[in-house]
C-alpha cells in the first residue's frame, strides 16, 4: 500500500471510506490521521510478527526494560520515517490536497511520562529496534498521563491529560493475554512436599490487561514490542463488598501517572502502581518464557529484566516469588536466578529522591511481598555481620529495612547483578558517596552508562533540513553510524557550510517565532539570540538562577545608559509537580518578570521572556532546533545526566552549563573553547554540604546588583503583592540557599557576558555550532544502548 504515491492514494481513500462511511470530501484532518495511523501499524504487522517469530524461533536472549514512565511523544511522524515511507506518504497526501504536517498535528502526544526519566526509556526502545535487538517495554497505560498545563494570570493550573479521549491509533488489546494481580489479603503457611508453602488468601485481585505499541526500527524490518498494562477489575463475587468502591479503586491503578502521594490514599495508590506494573509485567514474561522451554532453571540466560529507576524495584521480590510459590523453587536457586537476571540504573544524587516505603503502608498491602523483602534483608545484614563483625553503624546504614522503612534503592542493589548510573560523574559520586559502603561491598556490580538520545527523532525528524544539508557534506552513513558525525569537523572552517548551516538555523527561528505569536500573542525578534531552558521544574535545576539573571539584565538596561547587550529572547518551558509548591512559584516569577520585562519600552526591542505552557515532547520539537544557547545550570552534582543538554547540542545550540552531569562529557568532546562553563564543581558543593561554611547572605550583602534583584522579589518591584514570592525569598536567606544560586551567581553573570561576546562573532559562533552538531554522535543512545547490550545485559542482534 506505500510502493508508490498512486498504490497510496488508493488504499488511503479506500480505508477512509471504509472506516468512517463518507465520502473524502467530507473528511475532517482527525478523520484523516486515524485513517493514516490504522494504515501504518496494518502495514508494520507483518514484521511485528516476524519479529516475534524470529525471537522464539532463534531462542536468543531478550531484554524487558521495567519504567513508570514511556515519554513517546508523536508517533505518526516517526514511524513514516523510520519505515522509510514519508515521501510516498507526503506526495500522495499533497494529490490530494491535505498536507502531512496538518495531519501529523492531529496526534496527541501519549500521556505516559513527564521528564527525562520517560524520554530516556522512549529514545532507549528506538534505539533497540533499530540496532535489531531483541528488546521490549514494559509500561502502565495511563488513562490521563500527568496533567496539561494551563498558564492563567500566571500561575499554573493543572487540567486532566485526556490523550485517550480519541482512542490510541497505535494500541492493540490483548485481552486473552491479562492476568491477576494481588493485593491486601494474608499469607497461609502450609507444609507439603518436604517445604513450606505459602499461599496468599483473601487478597483483592485486580485484571491486568495488556495492551501493545509496535516499535519500529529504522528500515530494518525489525519491530519490537512496548506493553502497556490497564488495571480493570476482575469478576466480581459478592463478598468482596461495595462494588463502585472496589472499581473505582482498581481503575485508579492506571489512572494517573505519579498520583498525589501527600496523602496516605495517593501513597498507598503509588504502590500499587509499582506492583501492578511488576506482577503483571513478570507473569506474562514468565508465561511466555515457558511457552518454549520445559523450566525456569535457565530463566536469567534467556531474559534480562531491566529496572529503569527504582519504581519498578519490587520485580526482584516479585520473581523471588514466582519462582518460589507458583514453581517451587528453593531460595537459593530463586535468588541466584533473579540476581542475575534483573539490573538496576540509578538517576539521582538526591538523597531525598532515593524512594522510601514505610512498613505500615508496605506490609498490608503486599504482605508476600513483604515476607520476601524481609527475608532478604535478614540473609543481607547477616552477610554484612560476617564481613564487617561488630560494625553496627555500617549494617544500620546499608539495611533494605531500617527505621520502620524499606529502602528501595537498597533493594535494587542487593537483588540486582548490575548498578549503573548515567554519566561519569553520576557514577563516581554515587561510588564515592551515595552508595559508597555498597560500591565497597559489591565493586563489580558498579558501572556507568552515559545516557544518550536517539539522533532519529530528534535531528533527522525533528530537523530535516539540517540532516539533508548534513548528509549534502558528509553522505548519509550517519544515520546508521552516529559517531560519523564528526567528519563534520573540517567543515566548521568552510564559510560555505558555516552559511547553510546559518540559514537553517534561521528558518528554526523564524518557524517558533511564528509558534510564540499563536501561543502568546508575543512577536519575537528572530535575529536576537535565543536562550533556551525547558526542563522539569525543580529548584536544583536553578531557573531561577536564570531569572535573576534576567531581572538583572532589565536593571543594568534602565539605571545604566552605557550598557548595552546581544538582543535576547529568553525561553522557559516547565512543568512543575502538582503538590510542589515552590516550583509552582517559580513559575508565577518567570511570567511575573515576562509581563513586565515585555511590556517595557526601554527594554521589550533587546529583551524578551517567554514562556510557553504545556512543554511536552512535540514542542521541545519545535523549540529544541531554534535554539542558539541551551542552558543547563543545574548546581553541580545534582543533576544526573541530562538529555536536553545532548539534544540542544545535536541541533547546533551551544551549551551554557556547570560542570555537571553529562555537561562534563559533552566538554571533553567539544573542548573548551566551544562550551560556556561557570559555577562551583560537584566535590566543592559538595565540600559545603559536608563540612557547611556557605553563608548566602554574605553574597547578598556584598554584590550590589544581586541585592537588588532579591530585594525585588519582596519590594513591589513586581505589580503583586509584597508576598507572593516571600517563599523564594525565603529560600535564598533564611533557609541559605541550598542549591548555591548566590554563590554562582557572579559567574554566570560573566558567562553570560562571554555568550554574547562571542554571539557577536557570526564566524566563530558558527565554528562553535558545527563543532557541537559534529560531537554529537558520541550522544546517541544507540552508542548508549550497545553498551547496555553488550556489558550489562547480554543480548545481540536478532537477526
Amino acid at each position: 500500500m506505500f510502493s508508490s504515491k498512486d498504490a497510496f492514494k488508493k488504499h488511503f481513500l479506500e480505508k477512509y471510506e471504509m472506516m468512517f462511511g463518507k465520502s473524502f470530501e467530507e473528511s475532517t484532518l482527525s478523520e484523516l490521521y486515524h485513517t493514516l495511523g490504522q494504515m501504518v501499524r496494518e502495514y508494520v504487522s507483518h514484521a511485528w510478527i516476524e519479529t516475534n517469530e524470529r525471537n522464539r524461533a532463534n531462542q536468543k536472549k531478550q531484554v524487558y526494560y521495567f519504567s513508570i514512565e514511556f515519554l513517546l511523544g508523536r508517533l505518526l511522524g516517526n514511524n513514516l520515517l523510520n519505515l522509510g515511507i514519508r515521501d510516498v506518504v507526503e506526495e500522495g497526501l499533497k494529490d490530494l490536497g491535505v498536507h502531512l504536517t496538518d495531519v501529523e498535528e492531529q496526534e496527541v502526544d501519549a500521556g505516559l511520562g513527564n521528564g527525562g526519566l520517560g524520554r530516556l526509556a522512549a529514545c532507549f526502545l528506538d534505539s533497540l529496534a533499530s540496532l535489531s535487538l531483541p528488546g521490549h517495554g514494559v509500561g502502565i497505560r495511563y488513562k490521563h498521563g500527568l496533567f496539561d498545563q494551563k498558564i492563567i494570570d500566571g500561575y499554573q493550573v493543572e487540567l486532566p491529560e485526556q490523550w485517550l479521549r480519541n482512542g490510541n491509533v497505535w494500541e492493540i488489546r490483548k485481552e486473552s493475554q491479562s492476568v491477576e494481580v494481588k493485593f491486601g489479603g494474608e499469607v497461609q503457611v502450609s507444609y507439603g512436599n518436604g517445604r513450606l508453602m505459602f499461599h496468599h488468601v483473601n487478597a483483592e485481585t485486580v485484571t491486568a490487561v495488556p495492551y501493545d505499541m509496535p516499535i519500529i526500527g529504522y528500515k530494518n524490518n525489525t519491530v519490537n514490542t512496548l506493553r502497556l498494562w490497564s488495571a480493570e477489575p476482575t469478576q466480581f463475587r459478592p463478598e468482596k463488598g461495595d462494588v463502585m468502591k472496589y472499581k473505582r479503586e482498581t481503575e485508579a491503578i492506571s489512572e494517573f501517572l505519579y498520583p498525589d502521594d501527600s496523602h496516605i490514599e495517593g501513597k498507598i495508590l503509588r504502590l500499587k502502581q509499582q506492583y501492578f506494573l511488576v506482577s503483571a509485567g513478570l507473569k506474562s514474561i514468565v508465561s511466555t518464557y515457558l511457552k518454549s522451554n520445559d523450566h525456569l532453571r535457565n530463566f536469567h540466560h534467556k531474559v534480562a529484566i531491566h529496572v529503569n529507576d527504582t519504581h519498578p524495584v519490587l520485580a526482584i521480590p516479585e520473581l523471588m516469588r514466582i519462582l518460589m510459590d507458583e514453581y517451587g523453587m528453593g531460595w537459593d536457586e530463586a535468588w541466584e536466578i533473579t540476581t542475575n537476571t534483573i539490573s538496576y540504573t540509578n538517576h539521582t544524587t538526591l538523597s531525598e529522591a532515593l524512594e522510601k516505603w514505610p512498613i505500615s503502608i508496605f506490609k498490608p498491602l503486599l504482605p508476600r511481598i513483604y515476607m520476601i523483602v524481609e527475608e532478604i534483608n535478614e540473609r543481607f545484614c547477616r552477610s554484612l555481620w560476617n564481613r564487617y563483625p561488630g560494625d553496627w553503624k555500617r549494617i544500620e546504614e546499608m539495611a533494605i529495612i531500617a527505621h520502620g522503612v524499606i529502602k528501595m534503592a537498597h533493594l535494587a542493589i542487593v537483588g540486582s547483578h548490575s548498578v549503573n548510573g548515567v554519566a561519569k560523574i553520576h557514577t563516581d559520586i554515587l561510588k564515592k558517596r551515595e552508595m559508597k559502603l555498597f560500591y565497597e561491598y559489591y565493586p563489580e556490580k558498579f558501572n556507568n552508562k552515559t545516557n544518550g538520545i536517539t539522533h532519529r527523532r530528534w535531528l533527522l525528524k525533528a530537523n530535516p533540513n539540517l540532516a539533508k544539508t548534513i548528509c549534502d557534506a558528509i553522505g548519509d552513513k550517519w544515520i546508521a553510524n552516529p559517531q560519523k558525525l564528526a567528519s563534520l569537523v573540517p567543515f566548521a572552517k568552510d564559510d560555505s557550510f558555516k552559511q547553510k548551516i546559518y540559514e537553517v538555523k534561521q528558518n528554526n527561528k523564524r518557524a517558533l517565532a511564528k509558534r510564540i505569536k499563536q501561543m502568546t500573542g508575543i512577536v519575537v525578534d528572530e535575529q536576537s539570540m535565543f536562550d533556551v531552558q525547558v526542563k522539569r521544574l525543580h529548584a536544583y535545576k536553578r531557573q531561577l538562577l536564570n531569572i535573576l539573571h534576567i531581572m538583572y539584565l532589565y536593571n543594568r538596561l534602565h539605571e545604566d545608559a552605557k550598557f548595552s547587550i546581544t538582543p535576547r529572547t529568553f525561553i522557559f518551558g516547565a512543568k512543575a509537580s502538582p503538590g510542589y509548591y515552590y516550583a509552582k512559584k517559580i513559575i508565577k516569577l518567570i511570567n511575573t518578570l515576562a509581563a513586565k520585562v515585555n511590556g517595557d519600552p526601554k527594554t521589550r526591542d533587546v529583551l524578551k521572556v517567554i514562556f510557553l505552557e504545556n512543554y511536552r515532547v512535540s514542542l521541545a520539537e519545535e523549540i529544541i532546533p531554534a535554539a542558539d544557547v541551551s542552558e543547563q545550570i543545574s548546581t553541580a552534582s545534582k543533576e544526573a545526566s541530562g538529555t536536553g543538554n545532548m539534544k540542544f547540542m545535536m541541533n547546533g545550540a551551544i551549551t551554557l552549563g556547570t560542570l555537571d552531569g553529562a555537561n562534563i562529557e559533552i566538554l571533553e568532546e567539544v573542548g573548551p573553547n566551544n562550551i560556556f562553563t561557570f559555577g562551583l564543581t560537584a566535590d566543592q558543593v559538595l565540600a559545603y554540604q559536608k563540612n557547611g561554611g556557605y553563608r548566602a547572605i554574605e553574597y547578598y550583602h556584598h554584590d550590589k546588583d544581586l541585592n537588588q534583584v532579591i530585594d525585588q522579589l519582596i519590594n513591589g518591584f513586581f505589580p503583586v503583592p509584597t508576598h507572593e514570592f516571600e517563599t523564594i525569598y525565603d529560600s535564598l536567606l533564611v533557609q541559605n540557599d541550598e542549591y548555591f544560586v548566590l554563590k554562582d551567581f557572579r559567574s554566570y553573570v560573566r558567562a553570560h557576558e562571554r555568550v554574547g561576546a562571542a554571539y557577536g562573532d557570526w564566524d566563530s559562533w558558527m565554528e562553535k555550532s558545527i563543532i557541537n552538531i559534529a560531537k554529537s554522535g558520541h550522544f546517541s543512545s544507540d552508542r548508549t544502548i550497545q553498551e547496555y547490550a553488550d556489558e550489562i545485559w547480554g543480548i545481540t542482534r536478532s537477526v
